[in-house]
């Protein structure tokens, strides 16, 4: 009766942290650039639990646990702004952001120009180029985005808009709610393949019907847990009655 409430619930932690993930990916449903997230499961048989040389038939015990969150990079849908800082990326690729901690990756391409004429995040965080930051003045208009990432303006070619893409996207990791950070390992190229949008930006991947239907299931799973749980908790208060009926 002890195993099946600990398996019970050690399901119920992995259900509550998949619960996290959709909660998570339904509040950035609205975010820029957001990639949906998911939860990788697998099965645990605690070692210590083996009874082969007990005379009971019970074998390991066989728990659930959640080993890694791993995120979906499909393209989300792109919306016209009309906003001629906003761009979009066509297929795969990241545009490069440089914070305090070194440089990050994102897909949210709704960018500003800051007090010193510099083209930022909406954090504020400086969009790089492929020669660094890239540089308005004031009196500059007409600024344009070509697919290609090349950049120009009232004054002539500014720059061009550096993009990369990872041969393998699980190396990045989540940091905030729309971007990414490399880890060792990580490796990037120029994404030459890739086409920039000028006046969109790329929605959030997180489908709402999917999401609220995952959310339903792992409701309806939770409840059949404690409701098992709860039973095995009867058996055992009924064994215990029965025990100290038992006439000495």
């Amino acid at each position: 009766m002890e195993n099946a409430a600990l398996i019970g619930l050690s399901s119920q932690i992995a259900l509550r942290n998949r619960m996290d993930v959709i909660a998570n990916n339904i509040a950035n449903l609205n975010t820029s650039g957001f990639k949906r997230e998911s939860v990788v499961f697998e099965e645990y048989l605690m070692p210590v639990a083996d009874m082969d040389m007990a005379t009971s038939t019970d074998g390991q015990m066989s728990y659930v646990q959640d080993i890694a969150t791993i995120q979906d990079h499909s393209q989300g849908p792109l919306t016209q702004t009309g906003n001629p800082f906003d761009v979009a990326i066509n297929g795969k690729g990241f545009f490069v952001v440089r914070t305090p901690d070194g440089d990050r990756y994102t897909r949210n391409g709704a960018f500003a120009l800051n007090a010193n004429g510099q083209l930022v995040t909406s954090e504020g965080q400086q969009v790089l180029g492929t020669g660094g930051p890239l540089t308005f003045e004031a009196s500059e208009t007409d600024i344009k985005i070509a697919a290609d990432g090349t950049v120009s303006s009232s004054a002539g070619q500014k720059g061009r808009l550096q993009v990369v893409a990872f041969d393998d996207e699980r190396f990045l990791t989540p940091v905030g709610a729309s971007m990414f950070q490399a880890e060792d390992g990580a490796s990037s190229a120029p994404a030459d393949q890739a086409r920039l949008q000028q006046g969109a930006i790329e929605g959030s991947n997180v489908k709402p019907v999917v999401e609220i239907t995952r959310m339903i299931e792992v409701q309806r799973a939770y409840q059949t847990l404690a409701q098992m749980m709860a039973r095995t908790d009867e058996m055992r208060r009924d064994a215990i009655g029965q025990l100290a009926n038992v006439p000495a």
